[in-house]
Formats: C-alpha cells, sequence, structure tokens
C-alpha cells in the first residue's frame, strides 16, 4: 500500500511539473507571438503615413495599392491574433494524461474555433477604418466619409481596443500615463505604481463589477500596450483637429 501511495504521489508531481511546464512554454509563446502582432500593427501604422504623404500629392491609385496591402496584413493580424489566444486558451487548459498529446492539433483547432467565433473581416477592423479616415481627411477634414453622418465622426476616430480610457485608481487619462502597464487577466490598464499599491492590499481588479483576481507578475507592459495608447492619442488629436476645422467653416458661413 505504500508503494502505491508512493507511485501515486509521484505521478501526482510529475503531472503538476508537466502541467507548469505547458503553463510556461505556452506564456513563452504568446509572448513571442505577440512581438509579431506589434510588429504589424508597427507596419500598418508606418503604411498610413505612407498614404496620408501620397494622397496629399494626388497619387490615388497608390494609395489604393497602399490600402490593398493593409487588408493582406489585417487578414494576417488576425490570424495571429487567434494563434495567440488559441496558445493561451490551450496552455491554461491542458491537463496531462497517459495518452500522447498533439499539440500541433489542439493549437489549430483553437484557432480555428476563436477565429469562427469572431466572425471578423479585415475590413471591419478598427485599424482599417483608421487608415481610410487619415486618408480622407487629407482633403476633407471635419466632413463626414461617404455613407456616414456628421456625428459619427469623433466616434470613428476614436475606435480603438483599450479596455479603458483612464486609470481607475488615479483617474488619469491613459495618454497621460507615465507608466501604463495592463492586467494580463482583466485587460484593465493602470499606472503601475497605485496598481502594485492596490495589489498590497487587494488582489481584486478595481474596476467595478469586474471579477478578475490580480496577480503582480500577469501586470506588465505587454507587447501592444504602448503602440496602443499612440494610436489612441493618434485618434483623439485627429478628432479635436476635426472638429476645429468645422468651427473654422461655420465661422466663415456666418460671416
Amino acid at each position: 500500500m505504500a508503494s502505491t501511495a508512493a507511485a501515486s504521489t509521484s505521478a501526482s508531481r510529475s503531472g503538476n511539473s508537466g502541467t507548469a511546464r505547458i503553463t510556461t512554454t505556452a506564456a513563452t509563446l504568446s509572448s513571442d507571438n505577440q512581438s509579431l502582432v506589434a510588429e504589424i500593427r508597427k507596419a500598418i501604422g508606418m503604411i498610413k503615413a505612407v498614404a496620408v504623404d501620397l494622397e496629399k500629392d494626388q497619387q490615388s491609385d497608390k494609395v489604393n495599392q497602399l490600402e490593398d496591402a493593409v487588408l493582406e496584413l489585417l487578414a494576417t493580424y488576425d490570424d495571429c491574433t487567434s494563434f495567440s489566444d488559441a496558445i493561451q486558451q490551450v496552455g491554461s487548459r491542458y491537463q496531462p494524461s497517459d495518452q500522447v498529446t498533439d499539440f500541433k492539433k489542439l493549437l489549430e483547432d483553437e484557432a480555428a474555433r476563436l477565429k469562427a467565433a469572431s466572425q471578423s473581416a479585415p475590413q471591419s477592423n478598427p485599424l482599417y477604418r483608421q487608415f481610410k479616415e487619415a486618408v480622407w481627411n487629407v482633403h476633407h477634414a471635419g466632413q463626414p466619409m461617404p455613407g456616414e453622418e456628421q456625428e459619427d465622426i469623433v466616434m470613428t476616430t476614436t475606435q480603438t481596443t483599450l479596455k479603458n480610457f483612464t486609470c481607475p485608481i488615479t483617474g488619469k487619462p491613459v495618454i497621460n500615463l507615465q507608466n501604463p502597464v495592463r492586467g494580463m487577466d482583466c485587460r484593465h490598464i493602470y499606472e503601475k505604481d497605485a496598481i502594485m499599491h492596490h495589489i498590497r492590499t487587494k488582489n481584486t481588479c478595481p474596476v467595478a463589477g469586474c471579477p478578475k483576481i490580480l496577480q503582480a507578475g500577469r501586470i506588465l507592459c505587454d507587447h501592444l500596450l504602448l503602440i496602443e495608447i499612440d494610436e489612441l492619442r493618434s485618434a483623439q488629436n485627429t478628432a479635436v483637429d476635426a472638429t476645429v476645422v468645422e468651427d473654422f467653416t461655420e465661422l466663415d458661413d456666418d460671416e
């Protein structure tokens, strides 16, 4: 009986060790994949800047070519995002068994499931909307794009993937945070010193209604955070510029 108990304990330890290794490996793979996602977003931002310059020079044909390139990149971006999510899902749910695990198939099946569930297309990605709007504003700042109403301008220019726009602890806008970090489980953004102080006394997310438990090791500035904050800052500046243009137009009409 003693030998049976020892074998059971050994198997349990082995299982726990295997689970821990899979979790660590999944976190590493997900981080590497997120680096690629971040590079794609940076590339789209650079293409957008080039497209704006070409639109200023009335080179619409080249702008159209860049638009096609953005759509291709966004398709890859969606694939990478689904794969990254799949890695995290498989890593968190994995349980050792006596059977050999086909991790390649597990990841492919999970990525396909997540992508099918999202039912998204590159044209619906906010990054594509931002590209189109940046080009449109070269000659039509303050005017709604075809098919849109005037009041839609500010709403669409501030589309973003960020979950919150102010730190729930300090109240500061995320674009003004000195050391922004994001909870990997709740996805909320905080000022680092403030959230670390919060975790020392409470382990729950400070956002009302969020049930997530926070861990210091899971609060970090991930690969995408600074890029997303820069995109939000740029979008808000664009919205302000559009409003200013509209105000001047109304002033001219009154005169």
